[in-house]
């Protein structure tokens, strides 16, 4: 049996991330579907307050024990930075290294991993799911990556000719966001009413570029691709949604999104665990959502693992454009927008023939995402 261990990148402090929950989940669960043996190694961060981080650990062990994982996980601390010593939690040093040891595979999606968690594997992977972002921090040194023996990437244009940033040498292999479709099934419901997407309000953070000799910080944040469409709502009778991850100080920003007719939900409320998220996704009657603005700028292709989970529940996407695609179809079951007319008038095509692009949507999944084919090409591209 082929052991792997996936490395997820800040799950257990991050509770009430139900879709980051998933991403990696559904490596996770695909990859036991093949049969193979999965084990989670995580590192942990520890907060300022204790108690948070002691209800974090609860919540994430709870959660792994409900998806038959309570006894693959490795968690570790490295209080003291890069040097200090790794202490595991809840299994011993012996124990955790024994399963590093004896690992087929490191399965990699924490960037700026301890190079101590890939010595023993016998063979490691990146998974790349910032593509475009991911390289340029490489190039620029934000960001230090190990090396690994493969890299493999979500962006269609990574290492090609038509990349709008570097490759930094790496021959990068392309994959593409797996979903689970056993753990996704096809739930069409025409009394769904609104078109949703769960996004935090300031996930892309702010991108440090040097242009011209001078380092330079472009907002990258969902909050400034939402509000270029802040007008959508009054160019088409489709109910929209947001279930945002708001800050304390984000109320003038919720009012004003109402103001223009947007449904504004607490995505702490709606889409806070595993479960709740993937209700609240198969409770919709579609996607309608922005990219980071870094991923239409660099034209990468890029496409969301939860329009995957949109796609795969039989619901429509009216999504923005990252870019030409290979693959990606565009204009039945999936639509990708760059103007606010053509996202009203995509909305309303939905509609006009809401069932046929319900089964479009799931087609779509089971061709392009289906994790029992995106996950043997991982497996192939490193233990052949």
């Amino acid at each position: 049996m082929t052991t792997v261990v996936l490395s997820p990148f800040d799950v257990v402090g991050f509770p009430e991330g139900g879709g980051h929950f998933w991403v990696y989940m559904q490596y996770a669960l695909g990859l036991r579907r093949l049969g193979c043996e999965v084990y989670w190694l995580e590192q942990v961060r520890r907060r300022a307050d204790p108690d948070r981080d002691a209800r974090a650990l609860a919540t994430f062990r709870e959660r792994m024990e409900r998806f038959g994982m309570g006894r693959r996980v490795l968690l570790y601390t490295l209080d003291g930075g890069g040097s200090a010593p790794i202490e595991f939690l809840g299994v011993s040093r012996a124990e955790a290294e024994g399963v590093l040891r004896r690992a087929d595979l490191v399965l990699n999606f924490h960037y700026a991993i301890d190079p101590r968690m890939l010595a023993c594997a016998r063979r490691t992977a990146l998974v790349d799911i910032d593509p475009g972002l991911t390289q340029i921090w490489m190039s620029t040194g934000q960001l230090r990556v190990p090396p690994h023996d493969a890299y493999f990437t979500i962006g269609e244009t990574v290492g090609t000719p038509a990349a709008r940033f570097p490759d930094c040498g790496v021959p990068w292999v392309h994959i593409r966001p797996p979903v689970c479709l056993e753990f996704w099934p096809y739930t069409h419901d025409p009394r769904s009413e609104a078109f949703t997407t769960v996004a935090g309000w300031w996930s892309g953070k702010w991108l440090k570029l040097v242009e011209h000799g001078k380092e330079v910080c472009h907002d990258n944040n969902k909050r400034v691709a939402f509000l270029e469409y802040l007008a959508l709502p009054g160019m088409t009778s489709q109910p929209l949604e947001l279930a945002l991850h708001l800050a304390a100080g984000d109320g003038e920003d919720r009012r004003l999104l109402e103001r223009h007719c947007w449904r504004v939900r607490d995505a702490r409320d709606v889409a806070n665990g595993p479960e709740r998220y993937q209700a609240y996704i198969q409770g919709s009657r579609g996607e309608w959502s922005c990219a980071k603005p870094f991923f239409v700028k660099l034209q990468n292709a890029w496409v969301s693992d939860r329009t995957a989970c949109y796609l795969a529940s039989g619901k429509p996407a009216v999504v923005q454009h990252t870019g030409p695609s290979a693959y990606l179809p565009n204009g039945e079951g999936l639509f990708r927008f760059t103007t606010l007319e053509e996202a009203a008038a995509a909305l309303d095509a939905v509609n006009a023939d809401y069932e046929r692009h319900c089964r479009a949507a799931r087609d779509i999944a089971a061709t392009y995402f289906d994790a029992q084919q995106v996950l043997p090409k991982i497996l192939n591209e490193t233990l052949a």
